[in-house]
């Protein structure tokens, strides 16, 4: 009799948690069926990294339409030189004007077509090298973009080695006093803003457009010692919403190690950089691509131009240059081809580059007025370079 109770019993208790699993499991099932398919950590944002495409020709009235484009501007001539127009709405920044005298004809027709009101509200003079302020620095100053242009702020190199015995130094003192005395142009160095730190990113056009201009700290904005005028160059990068833009001039190794040390909270990942110093062997060493990861790179250079040496592997853009960048998944476009720099003879690589975004859209725009042929995928390239071993194949 005792043993028949406990048999009960124990089928009862079998029962009650039998029952209770079957309840527990339910819910969990139930509650899993309401769940999203994937989950967001609060206060996070989930962002899709933007794409890019190359769109072919370029379009002047699309291009304008976006509410970012930056141009890599086409200099004229068979000589390497750096001139880049940012445009946000009605506000343009012009970032150098090289490479000789001879390429003001060519800017200026080409920021006729972009520029509202024959208005730059910002210039940005990187250094005190002709292939990068030779147009703010003719003999005659009618012939100057700063005559030519009405100019808001320049933004210029803190230091240099240059003295007013340098014509062209000279020459670029008397315009850029001028450009105050005929416009009221405010003149700011690069080291001001890094002084001011409130002031050191900054607004570009409408504010409902979300494009900032952020000036990036480097040591030789005060040391004294850069090796070379190049390290003096004035660092920003363009910003649009998550988008990033880098341009460093024509910084070097030393000094772009420096831009990392310094800038650790604004660097990371960029749809675009401009190639420091033309694609030179010196600069985008591998501590500034390892933070940046560029998805596209733009060389302002005339390619295998021996204008500065004879050594094919050391012509823009260098060997060491692409062992370095194409390590990375980038895109390479390049201005300028150099055909015979003896016999002057020149022509368009990809020609002038447009690099466009609208702040909702998740691709970022590329359109070239030659051709939109990747660098790795050129004649010239396959005659002159060779891709890292990881990307050989």
């Amino acid at each position: 009799m005792v043993k028949n109770k406990k048999s009960k019993l124990k089928t009862f208790l079998t029962s009650v948690v039998s029952l209770v699993l079957g309840l527990a499991i339910g819910f969990v099932v139930n509650i899993y069926t309401l769940l999203p398919n994937s989950y967001e950590i609060p206060g996070k944002v989930q962002t899709s990294s933007p794409t890019v495409v190359a769109t072919g020709e370029i379009n002047a009235e699309v291009v304008k339409s976006n509410d970012l484009s930056i141009h890599f501007i086409e200099l004229g001539n068979k000589y390497t030189g750096d001139c880049t127009l940012i445009k946000v709405g009605d506000t343009e920044m012009l970032i150098d004007a090289g490479s000789k005298e001879s390429s003001i004809p060519a800017i200026k027709q080409y920021l006729d077509v972009y520029v509202t009101d024959e208005k730059l509200e910002y210039v940005v003079v990187t250094h005190a090298h002709e292939d990068h302020y030779a147009g703010f620095a003719v003999k005659d100053e009618n012939g100057s973009l700063f005559d030519l242009f009405e100019i808001g702020t320049i933004i210029e190199f803190a230091k240099t080695n240059k003295t007013t015995d340098n014509k062209m130094f000279g020459y670029y003192e008397a315009q850029k006093a001028d450009a105050v005395s005929d416009y009221g142009t405010t003149i700011r160095d690069a080291k001001y803003f890094i002084d001011n730190p409130g002031e050191n990113l900054f607004t570009l056009g409408d504010a409902g457009k979300d494009v900032s201009c952020e000036i990036l700290n480097q040591k030789y904005y005060t040391e004294t010692d850069p090796h070379t005028e190049n390290n003096y160059s004035v660092c920003l990068q363009i910003i649009q919403g998550t988008k990033k833009y880098l341009f460093t001039g024509d910084l070097e190794k030393d000094g772009e190690e420096s831009l990392v040390e310094l800038n650790t909270t604004s660097l990371s990942q960029v749809e675009l950089y401009k190639a420091g110093h033309h694609g030179s062997k010196t600069s985008s060493s591998s501590a500034l691509l390892e933070v940046i990861k560029p998805k596209v790179v733009c060389v302002c250079c005339c390619a295998g131009s021996s204008e500065y040496t004879s050594k094919n592997e050391n012509q823009f853009p260098t060997q060491a240059f692409i062992d370095r960048v194409y390590a990375y998944d980038t895109k390479v476009y390049v201005t300028t081809l150099c055909v015979d720099y003896k016999q002057n003879k020149y022509e368009s690589f990809n020609g002038n580059i447009v690099v466009y975004s609208n702040l909702a859209d998740s691709v970022v725009n590329i359109a070239c007025s030659n051709n939109t042929t990747e660098l790795r995928d050129t004649e010239w390239f396959k005659n002159n370079r060779t891709l890292p071993d990881a990307d050989a194949s």
